[in-house]
């Protein structure tokens, strides 16, 4: 993306982790299956993958209206666990909850994404923008093999996307202006915090997200700076010279 007099050149890329970069769903139901082969548990692992998601944003709506003080996601996935080991009938050990919960830490990336990224890194400040916690985004990264420059988490802001302050405070944690900052991201309401705040904006459908029968975020719903089908074409745009 080159500057224009209403836009400034973009020098980090600040991407959304959960969907955008990672296949959550995919990853959880292996991780689910893997459990209750090891102990013998037969379970609707795929349903338990989606209502753990369903989850997800529940959760962080209790930490940003204030009902409850600052917890990182690790925490609150595992609070969400906890309701689902009772609605679907699992006992585990202490040390299996735990390992299960940190599944999450371990969520495998979509296929032509590590690649890309590496294209990308030549180029351009590469950052996590997510409401994941520092421990988990790194670890994810070391897992997967994410070529990121810095790994930011919620804790930089200590609010969840989309409060303002997720994304002016992990501009200002790169000591960039947030003009200067490009979120990538999957989901259009992202891009559209981010773009109320100045950011540049780059949409990557992720159709198979929440499964095969996913009807949102299928489709550009704004004027975004660059729309791409995947990463590989993500890569080839920004950085056609890589």
């Amino acid at each position: 993306m080159s500057a224009t007099p209403s836009r400034p050149e973009v020098v980090a890329l600040c991407f959304d982790v959960f969907g955008t970069v990672v296949d959550w769903r995919s990853s959880i139901i292996a991780e689910g299956r893997a459990l209750g082969e090891r102990l013998g548990i037969d379970r609707d692992w795929t349903a338990l993958a989606d209502a753990w998601r369903g989850l997800y944003q529940p959760s962080m709506e209790r930490v940003r209206s204030g009902e409850i003080g600052w917890k990182p996601l690790d925490e609150l996935h595992l609070e969400s666990l906890d309701v689902l080991l009772d609605r679907f009938d699992i006992t585990l050990s202490a040390a299996d909850r735990l390992h299960f919960n940190r599944a999450w830490h371990r969520l495998q990336p979509w296929p032509e994404v590590v690649p890309a990224l590496e294209r990308l890194a030549d180029r351009y400040t590469l950052a996590t923008l997510s409401n994941a916690n520092i421990e988990l985004a790194t670890d994810m990264a070391a897992n997967a093999g994410l070529p990121w420059h810095h790994v930011l988490g919620a804790e930089v802001a200590r609010a969840y996307k989309p409060r303002p302050e997720a994304y002016l405070r992990t501009a200002d944690a790169l000591g960039l202006e947030p003009q200067a900052c490009m979120l990538v991201a999957a989901h259009n309401d992202d891009l559209w915090a981010a773009s109320a705040l100045g950011f540049a904006t780059a949409f990557v459908p992720r159709p198979t997200e929440y499964g095969p029968e996913q009807t949102t975020d299928l489709e550009a719903t704004g004027p975004w700076d660059v729309v791409a089908r995947d990463f590989t074409e993500l890569a080839s745009i920004l950085a056609p010279d890589s």
